[in-house]
């Protein structure tokens, strides 16, 4: 039983594959404004899965949404006034 344990712990866990309309549902954005910010560099790119085919690691679409989070969080910080 301990040995099985152990081995479950050694497989890496695999990210989640998300299609762009789940990436448009889960962060709230167009497609047009996925790829504008791709192409500045302010969205994770996909990776290609098959032939035209692309997906985004679910893990690095919730590193944006936590940075957007955060950056959030900075703003309102920043508006507050010091007493």
């Amino acid at each position: 039983m301990q040995e099985l344990q152990e081995a479950a712990r050694a497989i890496p866990k695999l990210d989640r594959f998300l299609r762009r309309p789940e990436v448009e549902r889960v962060t709230g954005l167009g497609r047009s404004t996925i790829y504008d910010k791709m192409a500045i560099g302010e969205f994770p790119k996909p990776v290609p899965l098959s032939g035209g085919a692309v997906g985004w690691l679910e893990s690095e679409i919730a590193e944006w949404q936590t940075q957007r989070i955060a950056e959030r969080e900075k703003v309102a910080l920043a508006a507050k006034p010091v007493a």
